[in-house]
């Protein structure tokens, strides 16, 4: 007497409530992407208000983009101002602005630290070698969950930290010779007049 053969198992299929949220999750992200890279280049977007302004830097601890063995944080970066300078090497106004940046930085008015978001590190590296490295270091935020809590919403954005950790200036948008001169400047030199004064004991004091 033949045994009947067992039916073949039917190939598992995931339901479709899982297909459906994983296509969303996917769509927010290329979504995210798109509008971080439409926003880099409207020059509106220096309107747009901080919440840190006068408030301390937000704490990290992130991996040095030419050598991701060594963490650079928050409190290695105190002890004088720096410029904080979020870009990529897919966003074109990173791009513009790049020349000014550099030629700023070869004042070595104050530390220019490079903040490379959302970024392939190998895209990141070629794009430094192409147009030079104006950073004193480059940090690296490929998953981009630091840069939630500075409030990075596109790129280019820079922002100037005091010496105590204290951002006093931010700017949404690529910098350019006018913001420099108008805005980057002016906020730098009240930074530095303040630490001088601190420095600086009062007339009559005891000595």
């Amino acid at each position: 007497m033949n045994t009947p053969s067992p039916e073949p198992r039917k190939p598992h299929r995931l339901p479709p409530v899982a297909i459906a949220l994983g296509a969303l999750f996917f769509l927010g992200l290329v979504g995210l992407m798109l509008y971080g890279v439409t926003r880099s280049g409207q020059p509106d977007r220096d309107s747009l208000p901080s919440a840190l302004i006068g408030k301390p830097a937000p704490a990290f601890s992130l991996p040095v983009l030419h050598d991701p063995h060594i963490l650079v944080t928050d409190q290695q970066l105190r002890g004088a101002p720096y410029l904080l300078n979020v870009w990529g090497s897919w966003c074109p106004a990173c791009r513009d602005e790049h020349p000014v940046l550099t030629r700023f930085a070869e004042t070595k008015r104050v530390r220019v630290i490079g903040y490379n978001w959302k970024d392939e590190r190998a895209d990141a590296l070629r794009w430094l070698e192409q147009l030079g490295n104006p950073y004193m270091v480059v940090l690296a935020d490929e998953e981009g969950r630091t840069a939630l809590d500075w409030g990075i919403a596109a790129a280019p954005e820079t922002f100037l930290v005091d010496g105590s950790g204290i951002v006093r200036w931010k700017y949404s948008g690529a910098i350019t010779e006018q913001v420099l001169q108008e805005q980057l400047i002016p906020a730098l030199e009240k930074v530095e007049a303040e630490a001088t004064g601190e420095r600086t004991p009062a007339l009559g004091a005891a000595r």
